[in-house]
C-alpha cells in the first residue's frame, strides 16, 4: 500500500498508511483510546492529580473530546517540547504521542467519539495515592524521607525563597541510586514554583566538584518543578552521602490568593550497604549566558527577541544523562550542542517551544546518552521572547534581566554529568566505534 499522510486542519499527523487504515476502521474509546490515555495522559489527568479534569472513564473523557483533538493536533499535550527533527530522540521518559496515536485520537473525535463495547475496556491503571511515592513500584519505600521546615505563604505578597537546613540521618557513607521530591500536600503544589535540594557535606581528601568543573556548585542533589518529580541514576552510578551531611533547601514560593502552609519532602533511595557504584554523577548548571564575578549576564530589551549563549568545557570525558532547560515566562527555546575537540559539532537536544508551566526533564535512554571526550565544549543557546506575541509575557514593555523572581528571567540547563576516566572513555570508544562507523556509512 502506498504510504500517505493524514492531514487535518493543516497539520500532518501521520506519514504512513495510517490514513487509509483509519478510513476503514471504527475507533472506539474502550478499545483504542483508553489504552493511549492510560499510557500517556492519566498520570496527570486523574482525580487527585494536577490536571483540571480526569480522563479515566468514558463519561469523564467524552465532554473534552474536541479539546483533546485540538491539544494533540497542535502537540500541546502531552507536554513534550523536544524538536523531533534534530538531536537525540530516544528518551527513557518519553510521554509524547506518536503520529499513529494522534491520528487515532483525532479520528475517534471526528467520527463522533463512540464508546464501544465495555468488554474491550482495559483494566483501570493503578496509581499511587498522593501519600505514595512514584518510585515505590521500582524500589519500594524510600530509605530516607527528609522534610524541610514548614512555611506559611500568605494569600497575597511577593515571591519568597525559603532556605531551611535539614540534617541527613546517616552514620556512614552511603550511595544514592534515586531521589524524589514532592510538596508535602496537594495544596503545596499551588504555591511551589520549584524546590532545590542542595547537598552540603565535608569531603576531606576527596576531589572537589570544582576540580572537575567550575560550574558544579556545592553539590545539588536534585531540582523539582512541575513536570519533574525524580531522578534515577544510571546503572552503576549515583551520588554520595557522607555522615554530617545536610540538605540546604530552597523553596521558591508565590502567593495564589489563599493562605497555604506546607513543606517539601525528599525521598532518598540508597544502594544496599557495601555496594559502591563505579561512577559519581553530579547535577550541573550549564548557563546559556556569559558568567562574571557579578553573576550571569542577561539583558533582554523591551519588545525584543533575544538570543544568548554559554560555553562549558568538559575537563574529563563524560556521559550526559539528561537535558532540562530552565527559563521563566519569556523563555522561548533552548538547545544544547557538543563542540568536539576536532571541531565537529553535534546537536544533542533542542526544545523548540519551551513552556514555563512544564519544567520537563528529558532523560536520555541508556543507548542514547551522549558520551563525550575530554575537551568537548557544551554550547547552550537560549532564546527569549519579550514581545506582545508571547501570551505568557506579563509586560513586553519591561527591560528584563537575570533574577530569581518569576517576572525576572533565567537561562540555563540542568544536566546530570557522569565523569569517566581516560581508560573508561577509551574502552567505551573501542566498543562503540564500529557501530558509529556503520551508522555513518549507511547515511
Amino acid at each position: 500500500m502506498k504510504a500517505s499522510a493524514l492531514v487535518v486542519g493543516g497539520f500532518v499527523i501521520a506519514g504512513s498508511s495510517m490514513a487509509a487504515a483509519l478510513a476503514d476502521k471504527t475507533v472506539t474509546f474502550t478499545k483504542d483510546v483508553a489504552p493511549i490515555l492510560q499510557a500517556k495522559c492519566q498520570d496527570c489527568h486523574r482525580k487527585g492529580s494536577m490536571a483540571p479534569m480526569s480522563l479515566v472513564t468514558y463519561q469523564e473523557t467524552r465532554p473534552w473530546a474536541k479539546a483533546i483533538r485540538e491539544r494533540v493536533l497542535t502537540r500541546q499535550m502531552p507536554p513534550w517540547h523536544i524538536d523531533k527533527t534534530v538531536g537525540i530522540q530516544h528518551f527513557a521518559n518519553d510521554i509524547s504521542l506518536s503520529d499513529d496515536q494522534i491520528a487515532t485520537l483525532v479520528h475517534w473525535v471526528d467520527t463522533g467519539a463512540p464508546m464501544g463495547d465495555p468488554k474491550d475496556m482495559p483494566p483501570a491503571k493503578q496509581w499511587p495515592d498522593y501519600d505514595g511515592w512514584h518510585l515505590a513500584s521500582q524500589f519500594g519505600q524510600p530509605d530516607l524521607v527528609l522534610k524541610s521546615d514548614d512555611y506559611t505563604m500568605p494569600a497575597h505578597g511577593q515571591d519568597v525563597w525559603f532556605k531551611p537546613l535539614t540534617s541527613v540521618p546517616i552514620t556512614e557513607a552511603r550511595w544514592v541510586r534515586a531521589v524524589e521530591i514532592r510538596p508535602g500536600t496537594p495544596a503545596g503544589r499551588k504555591i511551589m514554583h520549584h524546590v532545590l535540594a542542595r547537598l552540603q557535606q565535608d569531603e576531606p581528601g576527596a576531589q572537589g566538584a570544582d576540580d572537575l568543573d567550575p560550574n558544579a556548585g556545592p553539590g545539588l542533589l536534585m531540582e523539582w518543578a512541575i513536570g519533574k518529580n525524580f531522578d534515577v541514576y544510571r546503572n552503576n552510578s549515583g551520588k554520595l552521602l557522607l555522615p554530617g551531611a545536610h540538605i540546604w533547601w530552597e523553596l521558591h514560593l508565590h502567593a495564589v490568593g489563599d493562605e497555604i502552609r506546607d513543606h517539601a519532602e525528599l525521598g532518598v533511595y540508597l544502594y544496599p550497604k557495601g555496594q559502591e557504584p563505579q561512577h559519581r554523577t553530579r547535577l550541573m548548571t550549564f548557563n546559556a549566558t556569559a558568567i562574571t564575578d557579578g553573576g550571569a549576564l542577561l539583558d533582554i530589551p523591551p519588545n525584543s527577541l533575544e538570543e544568548t549563549e554559554g560555553f562549558h568545557t568538559l575537563k574529563q570525558a563524560a556521559r550526559l544523562e539528561n537535558f532540562q532547560p530552565h527559563m521563566h515566562l519569556r523563555g522561548k527555546a533552548m538547545s544544547m550542542e557538543a563542540i568536539l575537540p576536532d571541531g565537529r559539532r553535534e546537536m544533542l537536544s533542542y526544545v523548540d517551544h519551551f513552556s514555563f508551566n512544564w519544567m520537563i526533564n528529558y532523560i536520555y535512554a541508556d543507548d542514547a546518552a551522549p558520551v563525550l571526550p575530554k575537551g568537548t565544549v557544551i554550547h547552550v543557546t537560549a532564546w527569549h521572547d519579550n514581545t506582545a506575541a508571547n501570551r505568557n509575557n506579563p509586560d513586553p514593555n519591561q527591560w528584563v534581566g537575570w533574577g530569581d523572581r518569576t517576572v525576572d528571567e533565567m537561562a540555563h540547563a540542568w544536566v546530570n554529568v557522569t565523569y569517566l576516566s581516560d581508560e573508561e572513555y577509551k574502552q567505551w570508544l573501542d566498543e562503540h566505534k564500529p557501530k558509529q562507523a556503520a551508522t555513518v556509512a549507511s547515511r
